[in-house]
Formats: structure tokens, sequence, C-alpha cells
């Protein structure tokens, strides 16, 4: 399966990602991934207007993630910045887009939409809500709404690789795997160093049935340290679909040691093992898959697999 879910990280100040998120700044008056805090350059700035105490600079950092700080405190530093009404509408912006940041972490995706909401309304220019708010649409399962989203994220700053990573996954999760690979194709035109990306397009192409691509796509992946389950997983499906048998059961196998329940790598297993004439461990590792996702023959049927 591609990648599970979109990663969070932060943006590092003077980044060339936040150059770029100046310049666009400039052309249109951008944005994070899902991944970073909304424009980190400007806290300086918001410091600055607010002329700080020692306490408030701590809430700046801690609202920014700094140190590694849990997201209760993230929360918790970023709604005393928004409660204090001495920000500017930029920290404002900023502060509730780090908030949404933390609640979806946390899983509260509901709460996490309505900071990003807030932050759209103070900072419409601003790529990063609506492409973290996207993020929350589709870790929330309403994937047209993401899409849509995302969409805005892009029309912003059409150069936004992590945008168009995310609307390729919520893509994927509608089986538009055409829509997908594009926008996976344009995330990795942007930037090659998106290791995820490369896991999500091996895996939209093993479906489409460009092996050998897709093939180069799982093994670039996993240079990286991330996506493990998933990028064997989806190895595990080329080596399937190119009669690869026993290369299958051992990508299939790598990605249940990462994740000992993933379905798909169990009934994938188990297929390679039935055309090896493994009859015992063919049907122990599909009853398992089964058990798991009760839809899992019908998902491999429309990946083109039986």
């Amino acid at each position: 399966m591609p990648y599970a879910q979109p990663s969070f990280s932060k943006c590092p100040q003077g980044s060339a990602h936040a150059r770029h998120a100046a310049a666009a700044q400039t052309r249109r008056s951008r944005g994070i991934v899902v991944i970073c805090a909304l424009a980190l350059l400007l806290l300086p700035s918001l410091a600055a207007a607010q002329n700080p105490t020692a306490n408030s600079l701590r809430d700046l950092e801690l609202c920014n993630g700094s140190e590694r700080s849990s997201l209760d405190s993230r929360i918790s530093a970023c709604s005393t910045l928004i409660d204090s009404h001495q920000s500017t509408a930029a920290g404002l912006a900023i502060s509730y887009n780090n908030r949404g940041n933390a609640y979806v972490a946390k899983g509260d995706y509901d709460r996490a939409i309505q900071d990003f909401n807030e932050s759209i309304k103070l900072a419409p220019e601003f790529a990063k809500p609506y492409n973290n708010r996207g993020v929350a649409y589709l870790l929330k399962g309403e994937y047209d709404l993401a899409i849509q989203t995302l969409d805005q994220a892009i029309r912003l700053d059409p150069g936004y690789a992590k945008a168009f990573a995310n609307r390729a996954q919520a893509h994927l999760k509608k089986n538009e795997y055409d829509a997908a690979s594009s926008d996976h194709d344009e995330a990795i035109r942007l930037t090659s160093d998106l290791d995820e990306v490369w896991s999500g397009r091996c895996w939209t192409r093993a479906v489409l049935g460009a092996l050998q691509a897709a093939l180069e796509d799982c093994n670039r992946s996993l240079r990286s340290q991330l996506n493990k389950a998933a990028t064997y997983d989806s190895r595990g499906m080329v080596h399937l679909k190119m009669g690869a048998l026993d290369a299958a059961v051992a990508d299939y196998s790598s990605a249940l040691t990462f994740d000992p329940k993933l379905a798909s790598s169990l009934y994938g297993r188990g297929l390679a093992r039935l055309k090896k004439g493994d009859a015992i461990g063919g049907d122990a590792d599909i009853a398992a898959a089964k058990a798991i996702r009760p839809t899992i023959v019908e998902d491999f049927s429309r990946y083109g697999v039986r």
C-alpha cells in the first residue's frame, strides 16, 4: 500500500523552503506541507511587534513546536498567544495554524479544521493552512473535501510539492489512480527528496501496471528509513504481478515484520504462496487477511490481482 498518512515535521528557520515561502508572499502581496508550521520566518517580526516578555517568547517557541515540546504544551502555548489579543493578524494566523497541526497530530481533526479555518480567514493568501486543512480532511476520511482544499493550496502556490503529494494520497483513497499518478509525478518534479512520494508512486504504478517503473520507485524509496512497511508491501505487489513469486513472498514478509497485521501483505503473500504450491501457508495468510479486512479480495481484484 502507499504511505499510510502524511508525515508531520517542522521547517527549519532560514531553510530553502522558508525562503521560498517569503518569495511567494512578496509575489502575492504559502504554505506548509502537512509538515511545517506556518511561515516561521515571520516569528521574529511578530515577537518584535509584541514587545514580548520572556514568557511570551517561550510561548512562541512552544507554539512553534521547538524543543520537541509535547502536543499539549504546544496547544496550551498557542492558545495563550491567541487569547492574549496582542498578536498581529499574521501572528494569529501562525498560532491557529500551529495549534491546528498539534490537534491533527492528536487525531482531533474537527478541532484542527476549526483552527485552520481561522488561520485562513486571517491570512487567506497563505497556502499552508489550506494544505493542512486538506490533510485533516484526508485523515478524517473526507476525501472530496481534502481534494477541494488541496486544490486551493496548489492554486495559491503551484510549486507546493507536499500539497501535490497529499492530493495524490486523497486520489488514491478514491481509487483515482491516474489522477494520483499525475500528482505524484508533479511532486517529484518539484522536489526529489520526498521519500514518501516515491513509495506512493510505486504503489500507483504497480496498480496501473507500469511494473518496471514501479520497481525503480520502490527501490528508490527503500534507500530511506521511511515507509518501510508500505514500500515493501508495494514492491511485493510489483513482484507478484511480475510473477517473481519468491521475491514477492520475501517483500511481503519484510512488510509484515514492520506491521504484522498489514492485510494487503498477508493476502499478497498468501496468493504468492498458493501460486508456489504452498497451500497450507497460502490459505493461512489469506484467512488472516480476510479477518483483518473483509474486502481484501475485492480490493486486490481492483488492483488487477486475483
